[in-house]
């Protein structure tokens, strides 16, 4: 379905602050205007290939990519000074989890990709059909993939999950 003129308005209006928001949890704050063009010129670009209902979710796979390449332009650019430099910067979707000291140690723990399904699952609070879009992969290897990822969070904390035997001590 490609969007007409008046739809992409409707959605732009409707997504922006979502849009906004993934990107203010992911990005220095004053980085988050420009990205969030560019994904919406992204999106323009490719406007035939989103299909109906799935905008947002389409959105987020967008600013993701965005985002990535923000990152890889930003760690070939970086200095010393700026390295030694207080970040300036939103609280990422780490930053909203890592309040605890274990459950931070345990977030550091996991791999990126376990972050990221983890993120948009419980801060994005997107549906497992919406992460599917948003990550490119079918719901199956969405659920499958969170499953994991919620079962070895569980393990790097200690939590005991559903199932399993505590471990005795002797």
């Amino acid at each position: 379905m490609a969007f007409t003129d008046d739809a992409f308005v409707r959605a732009y209006t409707q997504h922006l602050p979502a849009v906004s928001g993934y990107l203010y949890r992911r990005v220095e704050r004053r980085f988050v205007e420009d990205l969030a063009a560019d994904v919406f010129a992204i999106a323009w670009r490719r406007r035939a290939s989103v299909t109906e209902g799935e905008e947002l979710p389409w959105l987020y796979r967008i600013a993701g990519n965005v985002v990535a390449n923000h990152r890889r332009r930003q760690a070939t650019g970086i200095s010393l000074i700026a390295a030694l430099r207080p970040a300036d910067s939103a609280p990422s979707a780490e930053d909203i989890v890592v309040a605890d000291a274990a459950l931070a140690g345990a977030w550091r723990e996991l791999r990126p990709r376990d972050r990221e399904i983890l993120a948009l699952a419980l801060v994005e609070d997107l549906p497992i059909a919406d992460i599917a879009i948003a990550l490119a992969i079918s719901a199956n290897a969405t659920s499958i993939r969170l499953h994991r990822a919620k079962k070895k969070l569980a393990t790097l904390l200690g939590v005991v999950t559903e199932g399993e035997k505590p471990e005795e001590t002797s």
